[in-house]
């Protein structure tokens, strides 16, 4: 997506099924060997999976994480660089650190003598005229009323691997109604992935609004990316749209409770970080392989429709009072609610008739 490296560098595993699986892993393995891998970098914290991947690379440089003293899943002896995960550290900064790690001594790790940035770069994905142009075409396919409105997009979904991390969906319905009801020329859209679309979509329709636009199961991950760069926020659970988003235009503001923002957080300059902070959370991490108890996620549950309506308000007043600012525009009134309206600029000795 940030278009860093040459397609044809990048190597994929496919998990469409179990066959496809083993013969892309096999095509990999014989393809890492061919070139010649210097340096295997595993960013997994928990899969034995990545480290036997890293293993059989035959790279003569591996760094991963390790478990020295029983803490976390033992992952074996696959790295010849290793690490101890620092729960202290974002992940970022961790990630960091690793890449670091290979140029130093293996005998002396997994002690590093340096102090991580606190700042990162952060890429930014720009999205072509063309895929710009084919993602408005399919917001005004799926609501012919739609017309360069502001939008603010609603990803009411989590990975199933930690459905704690949901915020109640019922909320989201209540927040959409909410924005929709205090901003006239606003537009709400409900993104997900293929296997979130009928449950998200019908989040969409509980909404009951002519101002809705569901998404979930319709766009590829880089429309999804155009689609953030076309929207003002986007609401999210901590997930990975979260992170992707981060990289365009739009504001992202992420719900968090079992996990914490200290660690998991997108560090970009357009980010909110949402977090109730109650006792028990958070309550999975590395060490623990990210199982948890719990089945009531009050964490999740504490953060309340007032309080991210609040946030995305604030968010959206400052975006709009920005873009009204700007000479092409100007702002017009009605009813206490301001809408955007776009005109030509005005030259000195014109007159402008509103």
């Amino acid at each position: 997506m940030m278009e860093i490296l040459p397609e044809e560098n990048i190597i994929t595993v496919a998990t469409s099924s179990l066959p496809a699986l083993c013969i892309s892993i096999l095509r990999a393995i014989i393809r890492w060997r061919a070139i010649g891998i210097d340096a295997v970098i595993d960013l997994e914290f928990l899969t034995r999976f990545s480290a036997i991947f890293a293993f059989l690379s035959g790279a003569k440089s591996r760094v991963g994480f390790h478990t020295f003293f029983g803490e976390g899943p033992y992952r074996g002896n696959l790295m010849t660089h290793r690490l101890l995960y620092n729960p202290h550290l974002h992940t970022s900064q961790m990630f960091h650190a690793m890449v670091d790690a290979l140029t130093r001594d293996p005998s002396t790790l997994p002690t590093l003598d340096f102090t991580p940035p606190a700042t990162q770069i952060f890429a930014k994905f720009s999205p072509r005229s063309a895929e710009t142009a084919e993602v408005i075409k399919l917001l005004k396919r799926e609501n012919t009323r739609f017309d360069s409105a502001p939008l603010v997009l609603l990803n009411p979904n989590a990975s199933d691997l930690l459905p704690l991390r949901r915020w109640p969906p019922t909320r989201y319905v209540e927040l959409a109604r909410r924005l929709l009801a205090s901003y006239p020329q606003l537009y709400i859209g409900f993104t997900g992935g293929p296997n979130e679309a009928a449950t998200v979509n019908r989040l969409a329709q509980d909404v009951v609004s002519d101002r809705v636009i569901p998404l979930a199961g319709k766009t590829t991950l880089r429309q999804l990316l155009v689609l953030c760069s076309q929207s003002e926020i986007l609401v999210t659970n901590d997930s990975g749209p979260a992170h992707f988003a981060s990289m365009t235009r739009c504001h992202v503001i992420t719900l968090f409770g079992p996990e914490t923002p200290a660690l998991f957080s997108t560090k970009a300059p357009n980010a909110t970080v949402l977090w109730a902070g109650i006792a028990c959370s958070p309550c999975v991490n590395a060490y623990n392989s990210r199982q948890s108890r719990c089945r009531n996620n009050l964490c999740m549950q504490a953060i309340s429709v007032d309080r991210v309506f609040n946030e995305v308000s604030r968010v959206l007043n400052s975006r709009l009072r920005t873009t009204a600012n700007r000479p092409e525009q100007s702002i017009s009134y009605r009813a206490d609610k301001y809408s955007l309206v776009r005109v030509p600029p005005v030259r000195e000795g014109q007159q402008v008739a509103c």
